[in-house]
């Protein structure tokens, strides 16, 4: 049995919006704890116009989420179901990379 299409669709949205090297250091760091937008660009130092947009396209793809604290909109994962498979996609690949050394 094939997937509803519905399903397909935001199968493709999570895993474009993890199809990126700064989207998957935006993600790595909120992974450790919840962060603002200048707390994201003083670790990646990449510009705060970059960064918010990789922001957007993670938001876009329900693995983000931001509220609002005080002036700050303070960013983190989504969910649980988000860390889970952003850990387990990071562990599928240290293993690929040590069965590589292998051969």
């Amino acid at each position: 049995m094939l997937l509803e299409f519905k399903i397909k669709e935001k199968l493709t949205s999570i895993f474009k919006g993890l199809a990126d090297s700064t989207r998957l250091d935006i993600l790595t760091l909120l992974s450790q704890k919840e962060r603002s937008v200048s707390e994201i660009v003083a670790l990646l130092t990449i510009s705060q116009s970059a960064v918010s947009h990789q922001l957007k396209t993670l938001k876009e793809a329900a693995l983000v989420k931001g509220i609002r604290k005080g002036k700050y909109v303070i960013y983190s994962l989504n969910d649980d179901h988000v860390y889970q498979i952003f850990t387990q996609a990071v562990e599928h690949a240290k293993e690929m990379i040590n069965e590589e050394k292998n051969v």
